[in-house]
């Protein structure tokens, strides 16, 4: 499977992962196509804007294939206990 294969099997589970899945996600997902995290730390109060920067930023110095590789692993195994939709 594909990273952008992957991506869309994201989209197509039969529920939504836990919170915890979707940030490893997204911490995966921002360091294979952006790279290391490149924006200020959120403000205290915007709790979900910190969560998601301090996942992209616990991905720092991974290498956006070594990220990719990672992102399709967890897509795979949340096919396998989630599903997808028919």
């Amino acid at each position: 499977m594909s990273f952008e294969e992957a991506v869309d099997k994201v989209k197509n589970l039969n529920k939504t992962p836990s919170d915890t899945s979707l940030l490893e996600l997204y911490g995966y997902y921002k360091q294979a196509t952006v790279g290391d995290v490149n924006t200020a730390k959120p403000g205290f109060l915007d709790f979900k804007a910190k969560a998601k920067w301090e996942a992209w930023n616990a991905k720092k110095g991974i290498s956006n294939d070594e990220a990719k590789t990672k992102y399709i692993e967890i897509v795979n195994k949340l096919v396998e206990e989630i599903g997808l939709k028919a």
